[in-house]
């Protein structure tokens, strides 16, 4: 880890994480940002996502709404309101910047009105590198992965970088590689191109379903 005193830009975040690496900041109120490239990194096997039957269920029954892109900013507050965050005030703009240049992407759960769960990322090439996510209702965010995953399959990415191993990713089908694999992997997806918003909403919740393995 390497802390920044230099100025951010769009690019210079785009080329760091081209490069493998990837910012945070120690908390919501340290100006300071510093560089992280984990001697083992988490990854999202885009064929190995594990909805189980009780996710499936919920998935649905619950009525929810899946949206692209409609509250970019809402998703990546979302994910900073918790009482301890890596997201400081030059993280946000940042990313927000990204995301009107087309590189940041937020995958949105919806209870009609309501905001309740989301994931945002950046996407080079057919890379996606997953940042953060929040849920303000049960399994909001197993919901949003799994049609995150879907999309992202749909797309044609070949990489889902979570950065790191938690739990709750590993209960999903997340595992951890080393740099040297992950360096391999990000070299490969950087070769071609995916687009995000090209794949249309699912028509039913079954479609993305039968396209992912249910497991008990």
């Amino acid at each position: 880890m390497a802390k920044d005193d230099t100025y951010l830009t769009p690019q210079l975040l785009l080329n760091a994480y081209a490069s493998g690496v990837f910012p945070m900041a120690e908390h919501r109120d340290d100006p300071e940002i510093f560089w992280v490239d984990p001697r083992r990194r988490g990854v999202f096997p885009l064929d190995r996502f594990h909805i189980s039957r009780s996710l499936a269920r919920r998935m649905r029954r619950c009525g929810y709404q899946i949206r692209i892109n409609s509250d970019f900013e809402g998703v990546v507050l979302g994910c900073a309101d918790r009482a301890e965050t890596w997201i400081n005030a030059e993280i946000f703009e940042l990313y927000n910047q990204l995301h009107a240049l087309g590189f940041a992407h937020s995958l949105e759960v919806w209870d009609n009105d309501a905001l309740i769960g989301g994931v945002y990322g950046v996407t080079l090439g057919r890379a996606f590198f997953g940042e953060s996510m929040f849920s303000r209702r049960t399994d909001a965010s197993k919901i949003a992965l799994a049609y995150l995953v879907d999309r992202l399959n749909t797309a044609g990415f070949t990489l889902f970088d979570t950065q790191f191993i938690t739990p709750h990713l590993a209960s999903l089908g997340a595992i951890e590689i080393p740099r040297a694999r992950y360096r391999q992997l990000l070299e490969t997806a950087l070769t071609d191109e995916a687009d995000f918003t090209a794949p249309p909403l699912p028509a039913s919740v079954q479609e993305v379903l039968q396209r992912n393995t249910q497991t008990s």
